[in-house]
């Protein structure tokens, strides 16, 4: 259970966490703009978005969600293979979604241009 000085800690990362976030997709939506086609752009984008968004839940705790890359990459350094892979499946539903947001976009620019 987290107590309140944890909760505040825990809101802080999270704040940071979407800060940055939001910040560096905008700075590789720039950099990515010299690519020649919208499809290849947005997927990238759609990626890695889909990589650095993706939550789990901790194992040892439960209600603390942490960004599943981070998660389960220390989990798989650490050898522990349960953690690691509910990491990887929440990266895999993650992608899957926005697999989806990715279509539905290229439909929604084809019928506008």
């Amino acid at each position: 259970m987290m107590d309140a000085e944890l909760q505040n800690v825990y809101g802080l990362f999270w704040s940071a966490y979407g800060v940055g976030l939001v910040l560096f997709l905008w700075a590789t939506q720039k950099l990515l703009r010299f690519l020649p086609f919208y499809g290849l752009r947005t997927l990238l984008l759609a990626a890695l978005t889909a990589v650095l968004v993706a939550p789990v839940e901790s194992l040892d705790i439960a209600g603390w969600w942490i960004p599943a890359w981070l998660y389960g990459g220390y989990e798989l350094i650490l050898g522990n293979s349960v953690a690691a892979s509910a990491a990887l499946l929440n990266l895999a539903l993650a992608g899957m979604v926005l697999l989806l947001v990715w279509i539905l976009d290229l439909v929604r620019y084809r019928i506008k241009h």
